[in-house]
């Protein structure tokens, strides 16, 4: 497959009110695949259905979200991003006004599909940042789109309960539906047009990723890396509200949900990493975030049960593994630009699968050996991940 190199866009740099303008729209994209969670225990009222039924929901739009970022991510580097961009919007303003007009459960799971595939607009958004971005800038710029996404992550869960409890589940969908559609027009006038940077078929495009893994061992090793990070952060984010309702703690859901705000504190930083990573480079950044996740982990194994100390570990692990993510996408987009799409599904695809491990290793342990199971998990993840950010190049 050939390959040309990605032509600069008009305009070639990524300014201020740009920026905000993509990191707002990637944070509202990854927002409505976690709108859902705070939610299940309205909708198994409303439907009818038993909590093993109702589980269906997120599962499905975490399936549709895992399918798209391989399926249709890759087509940012084959067809024009501004015009992918826009469709994507549309269709995910269809898919969350669907769930908010859902007559019953059927629907609603088909909808938490289409959100999910839909949602992944957000992983188009950040390789036009970094397309965007000037070549000396271009970390820190990714950072400041990252911080949307964390952001999105982090804060949906606070804001759809929040909502929901002051006007019911679907108001939070159609609110979701009506801030993406406002946001339409903006993208479309603010972005420029992206020449497609190759014109390889769909199957030749799907078929390349497997040859960008084999060509890059930046691309292995990041991807292993991050995957490990993210097992760690989600056996801590899976576990957390049964892990605070247990007698160590024996705190309710809502300081659960506001742990939300402790790791936002530590996405925040997302865009100082990134201008570290300019400066010094990114594997510096990554071995020093590695260390972070890896020291917060064992000191929460190890020390006494203490809420203040679950608080403090949940802003420095985000921190080192928003911090990880920043270098690593930074590494990823600096080998081949006219591939930044297809490099950017495997990094995410990497993490959904590490994302996905970390839920299900955390619960597990959390059952057979208690609390400190999870943390124990995180440290050994992130002491592999730093092992793999210090091998040779």
């Amino acid at each position: 497959m050939k390959s040309t190199p990605s032509p600069t866009p008009v305009p070639a740099t990524l300014g201020t009110a740009l920026t905000l303008l993509l990191a707002t729209a990637t944070g509202l994209a990854v927002a409505s695949i976690y709108y859902v969670q705070p939610l299940l225990g309205l909708l198994s009222e409303q439907f009818g259905v038993g909590s093993a039924t109702i589980g269906l929901l997120p599962t499905l739009t975490q399936l549709g979200y895992g399918a798209a970022i391989l399926l249709l991510s890759p087509l940012g580097d084959r067809f024009d991003r501004r015009r992918i961009i826009v469709v994507k919007a549309g269709t995910l303003v269809a898919a969350l006004a669907l769930a908010a007009l859902a007559p019953g459960f059927a629907a609603l799971c088909v909808a938490s599909v289409a959100i999910g595939l839909t949602a992944t607009l957000a992983q188009d958004l950040v390789p036009a940042a970094a397309t965007l971005a000037p070549e000396a800038e271009r970390g820190k710029r990714v950072g400041q789109v990252m911080t949307g996404l964390l952001l999105g992550i982090l804060l949906s869960r606070v804001a759809a309960g929040s909502l929901a409890a002051l006007a019911g589940w679907r108001a939070v969908y159609a609110s979701a539906a009506v801030a993406v559609a406002l946001l339409i027009p903006l993208l479309w006038r603010g972005l420029p047009r992206f020449v497609p940077a190759t014109q390889a078929g769909y199957g030749a495009l799907l078929a390349s990723m497997a040859g960008l893994w084999r060509q890059h061992a930046a691309l292995r090793r990041a991807a292993l890396a991050q995957g490990l990070l993210s097992v760690a952060f989600s056996a801590f984010w899976s576990t957390l509200a049964l892990v605070l309702a247990g007698p160590d703690f024996g705190q309710g859901s809502a300081v659960a949900g506001a742990f939300g705000l402790a790791g936002a504190a530590g996405a925040l930083a997302a865009p100082l990493a990134g201008g570290m990573a300019d400066r010094r480079g990114p594997q510096a950044v990554i071995r020093v975030a590695a260390l972070l996740v890896f020291l917060s982990f064992a000191v929460q194994a190890l020390a006494p049960a203490s809420l203040w100390l679950l608080v403090a570990v949940a802003v420095l692990f985000d921190l080192g593994v928003q911090a990880a993510l920043v270098s690593h996408q930074s590494v990823v987009y600096s080998l081949d630009p006219a591939s930044r799409s297809r490099l950017n599904a495997v990094l995410v695809s990497a993490m959904f699968i590490g994302m996905a491990s970390g839920a299900a290793l955390g619960s597990a342990l959390l059952a057979a050996f208690g609390w400190r199971a999870v943390p124990a998990l995180g440290a050994t993840a992130a002491l592999a991940a730093l092992a793999i950010a210090r091998r040779p190049r």
